[in-house]
């Protein structure tokens, strides 16, 4: 037999011996479905619904990280809208958990933890769970837990009161007003705890919960602050009874306001404020994704310490600053994002 035939002989029985080798494990694991990578599943629970600006930040963070490797279903608490609906909400959210039976779990926002992580998830389940988005003390909910972690969101009130001061050296005083809710209430816990250290007095709040006492308190507000800190109005409910976005009422804030508005999210600056440093909800999900994942990997939830977001944006309306007259030292926007009033 020539040499080449027999190096053919052994190239084919090799192969053959390989390919058996390769189907007798896959037959010893079950199928050859086996061989196949199979994609950590994570459960995202929003408390707002899927139209609210912040939560397509988050939802931009979170996939930026999870939607290569893993299979990410969302479900939407829509509390903002339709608050006494969150019970409700909260227990489809754990039929979905329950037949999903996702590798890990993240809440966004105060109330997918009030309403859906503490109650049915927190000390009850194996399933790593991250929080983000959360305003609250995370001892208000018992957080860090043997299997909840996460990221509080926090907004830069000090640095955009100090940024809106340069704008406009002038400013001594600051006020306050939210939708009457528990963010808008976990907001105004953040600010008194840190009042001492603002560079302008925090002198009033209001939160409201329709538009005839936002007009209302808005007036009110005018004579008793030099500046206005509000980071969103979403939810107010309008004279018809429906809730109102910010692009309906940030802008009859501002202009019953009359003067300088500064805001803590990016996505409403545009709607009348003059400027704000403010939080993303990039950061939120980025984060809590990647905490998730360490989780999911065989890290234990104890030593994936809570931790809270640490990057600001500057961001200056140019419209508003012209209709206010205002002409700051060009180097005080240096490297700030300049927005036009949107209509």
């Amino acid at each position: 037999m020539s040499e080449n035939r027999k190096m053919y002989r052994f190239t084919a029985v090799w192969t053959i011996f390989c390919l058996c080798g390769i189907f007798s494990a896959a037959a010893q694991a079950g199928t050859l479905k086996d061989l196949v990578v199979v994609k950590s599943k994570v459960l995202v629970v929003m408390s707002y619904d899927d139209s609210f600006p912040w939560v397509t930040e988050t939802k931009e963070g979170i996939d930026s990280v999870l939607s290569q490797t893993c299979e990410v279903r969302y479900f939407y608490m829509d509390t903002k809208r339709n608050p006494p609906g969150a019970a409700q909400k909260a227990k489809e959210a754990f039929s979905l958990y329950q037949e999903f039976q996702p590798d890990g779990v993240i809440a966004s926002d105060d109330d997918a933890q009030s309403a859906f992580a503490v109650p049915y998830l927190k000390d009850k389940v194996k399933t790593p769970v991250m929080f983000c988005g959360v305003n609250a003390d995370a001892g208000k909910y018992g957080y860090p837990a043997a299997n909840v972690s996460g990221i509080l969101e926090r907004y830069h009130v000090s640095e955009s009161v100090a940024f809106v001061r340069q704008i406009i050296p002038s400013i001594k005083t600051f006020g306050y007003i939210m939708t009457d809710g528990s963010t808008g209430t976990a907001a105004l816990e953040q600010i008194q705890s840190e009042a001492t250290g603002y560079p302008a007095k925090f002198t009033a709040y209001k939160m409201p919960r329709t538009l005839k006492e936002t007009k209302a308190m808005t007036e009110e507000l005018k004579s008793q602050c030099d500046t206005l800190f509000t980071p969103t109005m979403q939810g107010i409910v309008g004279d018809d009874g429906k809730s109102l976005s910010d692009k309906e009422v940030l802008p009859i804030v501002a202009e019953i306001f009359g003067k300088a508005v500064i805001g803590g999210s990016g996505y409403n600056i545009k709607y009348g404020m003059l400027c704000g440093v403010i939080k993303t909800g990039q950061e939120q999900g980025n984060m809590a994704a990647k905490m998730l994942l360490k989780a999911m990997g065989g890290t234990p939830v104890s030593q994936i310490p809570v931790i809270r977001n640490q990057n600001g944006k500057r961001i200056v309306n140019a419209t508003v600053m012209k209709a206010l007259g205002v002409k700051p030292n060009p180097a005080v926007l240096e490297g700030a994002e300049l927005v036009r009033t949107e209509k």
